[in-house]
């Protein structure tokens, strides 16, 4: 397993077509990826999931994967809400 903490830096944060886009980027991975906020542990690839976590700009969160491609997979999502989602 591999995880890290990252600040969400997304202007609006996961909303709508952020989080889309988020989950769309975490279904082309094997692993399964969680992202957890205040104690809350969602699937990084269900938007249902990730849209009910309410994440807004400055939220900090843990992406954690365990698989294959863990490593690849958190780095990636981590870089992706680091800057604004399109």
């Amino acid at each position: 397993m591999y995880s890290k903490d990252v600040v969400v830096r997304c202007e609006s944060g996961l909303h709508n077509k952020q989080a889309t886009y988020f989950v769309q980027k975490a279904n082309e991975f094997e692993s399964s990826i969680y992202m957890i906020s205040d104690e809350r542990k969602m699937n990084a690839k269900s938007l249902l999931g990730i849209m009910s976590l309410g994440i807004v700009t400055g939220t900090t969160v843990t992406l954690s994967a365990t698989g294959p491609d863990e490593e690849s997979a958190v780095n990636s999502l981590a870089d992706l809400l680091q800057r604004d989602i399109y």
